[in-house]
Order: structure tokens, then C-alpha cells, then sequence
């Protein structure tokens, strides 16, 4: 079966947070605004489609993390959204082991909470480039700013504010684009039909303040684009855009984004950060391992002709269809052989056990 969309084209990510923060909530706002759903689900009405489990629905909580795909502008992106609770950190490891980037969904009024910091160090250690999405804006004592100095502070990131919020608690109603100099307003109920304005009035000089920080702080992860900054010489969108996607790739910057999810703003400008900012299959290094039968150190490229390389990463049973079993591919293809046997390539950590057996 060809692709459907080049390698370049596919965003493997997960929706990861502490518990409450609003992920299976964003995750539905995802799933309707890309057209995969016609209606919003509810985590409080138990009509969530990544909550699907029964005790999920009468929890209002996730337990097991579910894996969903949309497609964004011509982009696939296959989502995880992950559990907030501590007590399925487990199923946290395991989604973060195969993903290639992350959204983090912080409650702007909470900012980081314990497990936003035990997330945030599991995605350290498999070294997943991520952005932020500071959620309930719409809330009693939210703020914007607290929630970019706890990032900074206490989970010792490099955030960057890309947008400013319009309004605040319940007044909030949009945000600026600091990238853009553009203003993007929610106005219908499902939040379907953003609008871009021009900036408030009240807020042009904030806004002019907050971008030319914006500049400033990716101007340093580029060594050609500090030379142009001291040199006072204008940088363009698209060589801060490119210069922004590096560093989060290389871990050196996080995007801080700005929304409600409940109330249906904010979502689209994550789901373009997403495809802007977050690496494809091929922008990640190759799979390193070692071949068992001679402890041979192997390499796999993410390429459809190479060996085949890929991680069994959730088994769950199904009372309809029986055992499935969620695999990550890297490399190579997987298929039924014609001779009814299998070929699998099993990734444990950083070993590669290669493994073949026939079909009984």
C-alpha cells in the first residue's frame, strides 16, 4: 500500500500533562477541528473518543493512553494522548519511548504541577522535542506570565511567548500572533471560524515588546541570525520559523501557546505549531542497536527500503477483534510474508533483537 503522505509529512505526538489539565479535552478539539470527528465529545458527559474505556467515562479521567490520527493541512498527525494521573506513569514511558515530539498542556491558573515535572523529565530522557499549550485561559486567576516563569523556573526550559492573550479570565476571547503581528479572534461557539484582526489598540505596545523578545531569544540559538540581530538587520518569518524548528529539535527552546480548549479557542494555532515546530519521522536521528547473533552495533534510517526496526509499544485485548498490539515502525516495512511467516525487529531499550520465526 504507497504512502499517502511523504515521511516529511507525518507528526508522531503525544498530549501529555498532569491530570486535569485538559489533554483529552484538547485532543477532541483536535479530532473535530481536523474533520476526524462531527461532533465535540465530553469528558464530563463521557462522550470522549480517546476516553473509550468505561471506568475512563465514569472517572472523567484517562487510564490507558489512545492513539488516534487526523490529518492538518495536508500533514498526518498520529496523536497520543496520555494519562495524567501518577498512578499510570507507566503508560506516560511507554508512549514517550516512540514519539517524536510532544505538546504539553499546562492549566494556565495551576501553571507546573508535580506530575507536569515528572512528564516533563520522562520526555528529557528520550530526548522528545516538545511545545507548550497554557490551557484554561478562561479561568478564575489564570495568567499567562506565571505560567511561562514556572516553565522557566521550575522545570528549567528556555520557554518562548508566541502569543499574547487577548482579554483575560472570563473576557479572554483571542490572542496575538507576536510571530505575525496579527490578532486571531474566536467569536462562534465551536470556535470553527477564527477571524484575524488587527491588534487591539491597548495591547500594540505590549505586543511590540513581547516580539522583539520573541526575536531576541531565537536569534540566540542561531549563530547567523545573532550576527543579523546585533547588526540591528531585519529577520524574516521564515528564517525565525526555520531557526525556532532547529531549536526545538535540538532541545534548545520550548513555543509557549495560549488558549481554552473547553471554550474552543486556541487549538488551530497549536495544530500549526505542531507542524511547524515539531519534528518528522525523518528529522529524527537513526535507531542505534546491536545485532544479538554477532553484537554488531546496527544503525536504521527511516527509510522504507532498510531493514526493518520497530517497537511493540502497547498490547491491549479488544472484545470485538482479540489481542492488538500497537507497534512504532522506524524503518523498513511490515507486512504478511508470503510464505505465511513473519519478520519482526523488537526494540528494547536501545538493543535491536532481530527475531524470525514462521506462522503456525
Amino acid at each position: 500500500m504507497p504512502r499517502q503522505y511523504p515521511l516529511e509529512s507525518y507528526r508522531n505526538i503525544g498530549i501529555i500533562a498532569h491530570i486535569d489539565a485538559g489533554k483529552t479535552t484538547t485532543t477532541e478539539r483536535i479530532l473535530f477541528y481536523t474533520g476526524k470527528t462531527h461532533r465535540i465529545g465530553s469528558v464530563d458527559d463521557g462522550t470522549t473518543v480517546t476516553d473509550w474505556m468505561e471506568q475512563e467515562r465514569e472517572r472523567g479521567i484517562t487510564i490507558v493512553s489512545a492513539a488516534v490520527s487526523a490529518e492538518w493541512k495536508g500533514y498526518q498527525i498520529n496523536i497520543i494522548d496520555t494519562p495524567g494521573h501518577i498512578d499510570f506513569t507507566a503508560e506516560v514511558q511507554r508512549s514517550l519511548r516512540v514519539l517524536d515530539g510532544g505538546v504539553v498542556v499546562f492549566d494556565a491558573v495551576q501553571g507546573v504541577e508535580p506530575q507536569s515535572e515528572t512528564v516533563w523529565r520522562q520526555a528529557d530522557r528520550y530526548n522528545v522535542p516538545r511545545i507548550c499549550f497554557a490551557n484554561k485561559m478562561d479561568r478564575v486567576g489564570s495568567s499567562y506570565e506565571r505560567t511561562l516563569d514556572s516553565i522557566r523556573q521550575r522545570l528549567g526550559a528556555n520557554p518562548i511567548a508566541m502569543q499574547l492573550p487577548i482579554g483575560n479570565e472570563a473576557a479572554f476571547r483571542g490572542v496575538v500572533d507576536l510571530l505575525t503581528q496579527r490578532a486571531i479572534i474566536w467569536e462562534d461557539d465551536l470556535g470553527l471560524d477564527p477571524r484575524e484582526v488587527d491588534i487591539p489598540a491597548d495591547l500594540l505596545h505590549q505586543a511590540s515588546e513581547m516580539r522583539a523578545r520573541l526575536v531576541e531569544q531565537i536569534a540566540e540559538t542561531d549563530d547567523e541570525l545573532t550576527l543579523k540581530y546585533l547588526e540591528g538587520k531585519d529577520i524574516s518569518i521564515d528564517e525565525l520559523k526555520a531557526a525556532l524548528r532547529c531549536a526545538v529539535i535540538a532541545g534548545q527552546a520550548t513555543p509557549v501557546f495560549c488558549g481554552s480548549s473547553l471554550r474552543n479557542k486556541g487549538v488551530q494555532p497549536v495544530l500549526d505549531a505542531v507542524i511547524d515546530y515539531l519534528p518528522s519521522p525523518a528529522d529524527i536521528p537513526p535507531v542505534q542497536g546491536v545485532d544479538p547473533r554477532n553484537e554488531n552495533e546496527l544503525s536504521r534510517s527511516p527509510e522504507d527500503n532498510a531493514p526493518l526496526s520497530a517497537l511493540v509499544f502497547k498490547i491491549v485485548t479488544d472484545p470485538y477483534v482479540g489481542r492488538l498490539a500497537y507497534v512504532r515502525v522506524y524503518s523498513g516495512r511490515l507486512a504478511q510474508s508470503a510464505m505465511g511467516g513473519c519478520c519482526a525487529c523488537t526494540l528494547t531499550g536501545a538493543r535491536i533483537s532481530m527475531k524470525f520465526w514462521q506462522a503456525t
